[in-house]
């Protein structure tokens, strides 16, 4: 199982390092419209490429992908249906890579459980006994 995290982390980590780097020197396609939203967005994809390819802060990566991915998957079913397999594959590389770090989002599974609305300061017994 570690061998497929490191490879499904890597290939990852290729696949949004180069996509990323592409917006900036454009040597994949040259004709991509550069916008400053595209700015960000390749950016954002070189960044969390990086820290895939340097196995560093990877839920936080997977955490700032997620969005991206989401997208991915979107365009590739309702845009470009002949390219929805390479965005299910790097969608299953993401999904690889967040199974071999799921503990680090184990908090965002669990139901508040028992919260109670905060007090307002109005209602506090201390302010009520101070004046």
């Amino acid at each position: 199982m570690k061998i497929i995290n490191n490879i499904s982390r890597f290939l990852l980590a290729a696949i949004f390092t180069v996509l990323g780097l592409n917006g900036f020197l454009q040597f994949i396609l040259g004709a991509i419209s550069m916008s400053n939203y595209l700015l960000v967005i390749f950016a954002i994809q070189l960044i969390s490429g990086v820290l895939l390819l340097i196995n560093r802060y990877v839920p936080l990566a997977l955490t700032i992908l997620s969005p991206i991915m989401l997208n991915v998957l979107l365009y590739g079913v309702l845009m470009n249906p002949a390219g929805f397999g390479f965005a299910f594959f790097v969608a299953l590389l993401w999904v690889a890579v967040l199974v071999s770090v799921r503990s680090a989002f184990a908090g965002i599974f669990e139901p508040r459980v028992g919260t109670q609305p905060a007090r307002s300061r109005a209602h506090s017994p201390r302010l009520a006994l101070a004046t």
